[in-house]
């Protein structure tokens, strides 16, 4: 499989370049020249497979040469070594909808499932290539902790972790920050998200310094990860009872990238109906697909903090599409969205997206309130992100098979918990143990040139 840039299609590229590099030298995002297609029968076929052998069959063809099928085999096993569940995810029906919890990997977020892969297929790069490389990432929350979780200890790679100050929850923090590795550096920054999500930017266009210190990411834009999450869609389908029905999906997302993964599922052939793009006050993915208006505002905190972005990175991809992948036009957007900040969606590619999107956007007390009703009703505690989701089906009433991706441990966020349910949601009995250690992180000024610095100064 080859792949191009959103931004420049006459060049192509290997799975290698892709993995590693992460974002295309002119600033866009990767996408495969073609796609495999899955029949109604192969669908089927799938429907048998345990959760490890389904990521073979899913995973293999996008990554092409870049090592034996018999090697990725042995990788992903030993990826999902890690996770408390036998098959990676758990199903949880709740009333009228089904809750996907993806959480049951190192560090509680759905982050863990692409990322322990990611881990492994970069120590097993790095070992066959004899090459040292250096993983700038961005996080608001949970890719901080999942990236480290899956790089710690590894040789000839170091991360370095940039999460806004004072803006992610106490126990993302600590997930990062409380490890003792030589390879792991965490940087708390003087800002929000985005300022983050800019400074990793800002940093892969200069090509002498991405250069000289060989820069991987390992952002949610890397495509290794779209290909990894796709997979628990096509999981989840396999256990839906009634296939008859439609199914639909809904997803907390701030970024894009973990609902365009289910896009993508659906473009291979699996039957979603809809994917519900569920947002929380930073709503301008609700406002793109409801009104047609990308346009970014300030970034308002909130008790959802992964979900607290207004420039969704992974967007640029659907954007590409909506363009029929005509790559000087999604240019002319990016540069749009860059330099005034919005982009508005004609009414023909607002009924595009239609076809495969719906959205919703829920507010602090209506978070809050959907965590109380469940754990009610129920008896089940939901993070405020899942809840979000969860809402968001409230919102449209489809019929169906209606899934919400639960994306991390309630235990993460334990101020909205216990403002919601006045109850302590405890960390799994593994990770207890962070709450009492120290944690170590440099906080940095919003500035490129001593972020620079400061990464070149721990290169050994």
């Amino acid at each position: 499989m080859r792949y191009v840039s959103t931004r420049d299609t006459s060049k192509t590229f290997e799975f290698k370049d892709v993995f590693i590099k992460g974002l295309a030298d002119d600033g866009g995002l990767f996408i495969p020249e073609t796609l495999v297609k899955y029949g109604e029968n192969e669908i089927r076929d799938l429907k048998k497979l345990s959760y490890s052998e389904l990521a073979k069959k899913i995973v293999y063809p996008f990554i092409g040469n870049f090592m034996p099928e018999s090697e990725m085999s042995k990788i992903i096993d030993k990826s999902y070594s890690t996770f408390r569940k036998d098959n990676v995810v758990d199903f949880i029906k709740i009333g009228d909808k089904t809750i996907l919890e993806l959480f049951h990997g190192p560090t509680l977020a759905f982050k863990d499932v692409a990322m322990q892969l990611l881990g492994n297929f970069y120590e097993y790069y790095l070992n066959n290539e004899n090459q040292k490389i250096n993983i700038v990432v961005a996080t608001s929350g949970d890719t901080g902790a999942a990236a480290i979780d899956a790089i710690k200890g590894k040789k000839n790679v170091n991360i370095f972790v940039l999460h806004p100050d004072n803006r992610v929850s106490p126990v993302q923090r600590k997930l990062m920050t409380t490890g003792k590795y030589e390879n792991v550096f965490n940087l708390a920054i003087k800002g929000n998200f985005d300022d983050c999500q800019n400074l990793v930017k800002s940093m892969f266009a200069d090509k002498q310094f991405s250069n000289d210190i060989k820069m991987s990411g390992v952002n949610s834009i890397n495509w290794a990860r779209i290909i990894a999450q796709s997979v628990y869609y096509f999981y989840s389908y396999s256990l839906v009872e009634n296939t008859g029905e439609p199914t639909n999906f809904s997803v907390p997302t701030g970024n894009f990238g973990d609902v365009y993964a289910g896009y993508l599922a659906k473009k291979m052939g699996l039957p979603i109906n809809k994917l519900i793009v569920a947002t929380n006050r930073n709503d301008i993915l609700h406002r793109a697909i409801s009104k047609g208006s990308y346009e970014a505002e300030k970034v308002s905190e909130t008790i959802s903090p992964s979900m607290d972005i207004q420039i969704a990175s992974n967007f640029e991809r659907l954007i590409f599409d909506l363009n029929n992948e005509d790559d000087k036009q999604t240019s002319l957007d990016m540069k749009n969205i860059r330099e005034n900040g919005k982009y508005l969606i004609g009414d023909d590619k607002l009924n595009k997206i239609k076809e495969n999107f719906l959205s919703a956007s829920l507010n602090e007390n209506e978070t809050l309130d959907v965590i109380k009703k469940v754990y009610e009703k129920f008896s089940v505690v939901l993070d405020p992100h899942t809840a979000i989701g969860y809402g968001a089906f409230d919102k449209h009433k489809l019929k169906g098979n209606n899934i919400v991706l639960a994306t991390a441990h309630p235990c993460k966020f334990p101020g909205a918990v216990t403002k919601a349910i006045n109850l302590k949601s405890d960390l799994p009995k593994e990770l207890e143990f962070i709450l009492n250690e120290k944690e170590e992180y440099d906080i940095v000024e919003n500035n490129l040139e001593k972020i620079q610095n400061y990464i070149k100064g721990k290169i050994k």
